[in-house]
This record gives C-alpha cells, structure tokens and sequence, in this order.
C-alpha cells in the first residue's frame, strides 16, 4: 500500500512524503531537490506510535523505534488511521509468531 501526503501541506510543496507499507516493514520516503531520505522500520521494532489529527487540517504521524522518532506530517485523517490499522495488526501479528 501507498499513501502520499498532500501537496497543500507543509513541507511536502514540491516533494511529498510517501508511506509504502509493505508485509514486512514500512519503507518511509522523503524526497527532496538532489537527494531524499528513506528510512526502512520493521514492526516489530516500532515501540509506540503517535498520532496528531487536528480538527482542521492535516495529520502528523509519530513513530518510534528503539528510542528514536520518525515524524511524517501532511496526510489525511482517513490516510493515518488506515495507516495505523495496518502497523497495529502487522505488529500484533509479529509478536504472536
């Protein structure tokens, strides 16, 4: 699955930030003018989750992973509560096996 934050959020103008969930991990991208940054976070290495949903505007999500943050901000409310439901259920799922 991908999500895409919106282009009218700050930060992402030109290049938005991307969540591709995939069976194993979350690949996070944030591109930018001549480099990016990705960031690969495995499930079951993400100690807590946070999520910042104004009543106007966009969401910001917060994870942690072994004591340091990942923020990535501009998405929709019905984007990170899907997004939040696929790393809960991925992360219980690691943690039965």
């Amino acid at each position: 699955m991908k999500f895409t934050a919106s282009r009218l959020s700050e930060g992402n103008k030109v290049f938005p930030a991307e969540i591709y969930l995939e069976e194993n991990s979350i690949e996070i991208k944030v591109p930018g003018l001549f480099s990016g940054d990705s960031k690969y976070l495995n499930y079951e290495d993400i100690t807590s989750i946070e999520v910042d949903s104004p009543m106007i505007g966009f969401a910001t999500l917060r994870l942690f992973v072994n004591g340091n943050k990942v923020e990535i901000h501009g998405f929709s409310k019905k984007d990170i509560k899907e997004i939040r439901k696929v790393i809960d259920e991925n992360r219980s799922k690691r943690r039965r096996v």
